[in-house]
């Protein structure tokens, strides 16, 4: 039986199916918990002019905003790529799901892992963004 994290885990394995990454062959998914359990997912849409691509994590989060839900994120997971080495979110999206966290008033877990799937690791986002700005800056 799978536990929660795994759970979670193989829901962005799954989305990272579903991504759009002709360019750079580098297909990630994301998959986020609200709080009351629902998973929602989002795979990286690249794009001819590279700047305009999204990443997984911010096309789930878009989802989510798009609910008025993001103070309920509570947990996140990434996968991706095809190396052995986690892939954890770009700065951008820590910057993103960030937003999420301080309007939920919590420290997001993030679960990174390998495109193998053989390795993963979490961190907690005050730790892969530390001194962030938010919400509460601008009041």
């Amino acid at each position: 039986m799978m536990n929660a994290t795994q759970a979670l885990i193989e829901a962005a394995r799954e989305a990272a199916t579903r991504a759009y990454a002709p360019y750079s062959n580098f297909y990630v998914g994301a998959a986020i918990r609200l709080t009351d359990g629902r998973i929602v997912t989002g795979a990286n849409v690249e794009n001819a002019s590279y700047g305009l691509s999204l990443c997984a994590e911010t096309v789930a989060i878009a989802k989510i905003a798009n609910e008025e839900l993001l103070a309920e994120v509570v947990e996140v997971a990434v996968i991706g790529g095809t190396g052995a080495e986690p892939v954890r979110p770009c700065g951008r999206c820590r910057q993103v799901l960030n937003e999420a966290a301080q309007l939920g008033k919590c420290d997001l877990t993030i679960h990174c892992a390998s495109g193998d799937g053989k390795r993963h690791e979490t961190h907690k986002l005050s730790d892969l963004l530390p001194y962030a700005f938010g919400p509460a800056d601008l009041i």
